[in-house]
């Protein structure tokens, strides 16, 4: 089979492999579909933990090809959203449900074997059925079961003023979910004016066209809506600047969610004593816990919609151009690769 392979960062090529055979509680899928996000970039340049040899690629959706021994709640030609993680369930942070901070994690496409190639291995336990979805829709269940767990993390109050900053995949994905949730108005602030409009279409009450810098200018717009400041402000950009003028955004007593990645080394100036004096709080969200049949549940009933989402596609000989495409390319909203 043919398979995106790193060595070391920033080198890839397209490998020749076995195909390989799953072994006891496992299945084969031949790959449909695979996203391409920003912690891809990540992983291309070496951050986010990988481990060498890897074949990248997280949200996957793929079709049974074979059942390893004692498999027998799934079947061949089943369609399946793969919850990529995989932790070992005894470590002390599984034991107190945190499979996130798993000191054993398994993850497809950061420490084992993923979805940019035609076929790769998971446990059966780890495939969610999406036969009722078309392509395009279930390739999100991995980005939505993020965000979901985002918001677990963020509990905020029914009815909170939310500044979202960023309305890439996730921050698009969030919007929907905030809306249901109970957000009291959501503002989305984005650089690219066709994403602000999938927001407002996606059910954001403010939408600001604006470029985050070092400048305080660059806010003003967002000043005027909230003078006050708001409730929760949420970053889905992982820009310095966008989170450097996030505290500055909230009212006091505020809270603010550090969603997007930045690069691993990036350092963000905050006041301390504006966080002690203004009584701010601040939280962060790393991938994600019990929400993938959650994800599923919401794309499957409409909560969350899909299209207008996928916007490039790309064979597996593409993968440079599909990196350069998504780390610079402002008309690409959402990236598969389709092995």
């Amino acid at each position: 089979m043919h398979a995106i392979r790193y060595d070391r960062a920033l080198d890839h090529y397209l490998a020749d492999l076995d195909i390989p055979r799953p072994g006891p509680g496992e299945v084969r899928l031949a790959v449909r579909a695979t996203g391409l996000c920003g912690t891809d970039v990540h992983l291309h340049q070496g951050e986010f933990g990988p481990v060498y040899p890897l074949t990248p690629g997280h949200e996957v959706v793929g079709e049974i090809a074979e059942l390893g021994d004692g498999v027998t709640t799934l079947t061949t030609g089943q369609i399946v959203a793969v919850d990529n993680m995989v932790p070992c369930g005894s470590c002390p942070s599984c034991q107190r449900a945190q499979p996130g901070f798993c000191h054993f994690m398994r993850a497809f496409g950061h420490t084992a074997p993923g979805g940019f190639a035609e076929f790769m291995i998971t446990p059966a336990t780890r495939c969610h059925p999406v036969d009722d979805l078309d392509i395009d829709t279930a390739v999100l269940a991995e980005p939505v079961s993020c965000a979901i767990h985002g918001l677990d993390v963020l509990n905020a109050q029914t009815g909170s003023d939310v500044l979202l900053l960023g309305a890439g995949p996730t921050g698009l994905i969030l919007t929907q979910l905030l809306r249901s949730g109970g957000s009291g108005r959501l503002t989305v602030a984005s650089s690219t004016a066709f994403k602000l409009e999938l927001a407002a279409g996606y059910g954001a009450d403010e939408t600001v066209q604006a470029r985050f810098t070092s400048d305080l200018a660059s806010t003003a717009p967002l000043r005027k809506i909230a003078p006050d400041g708001f409730d929760i402000v949420i970053d889905a950009t992982g820009s310095v600047d966008a989170i450097a003028h996030g505290t500055g955004l909230l009212r006091d007593g505020g809270t603010m969610l550090v969603y997007g990645m930045t690069a691993e080394q990036a350092l963000v100036p905050f006041r301390p004593y504006d966080i002690f004096r203004r009584e701010l709080t601040i939280k962060g969200s790393f991938a994600r816990s019990y929400g993938f049949d959650r994800a599923v549940r919401l794309l499957r009933t409409g909560r969350v919609r899909a299209e207008g989402f996928v916007t490039h596609r790309f064979g597996l000989s593409e993968y440079g151009e599909a990196i350069r495409t998504v780390d610079s390319d402002s008309t690409c909203l959402k990236a598969v690769i389709e092995p």
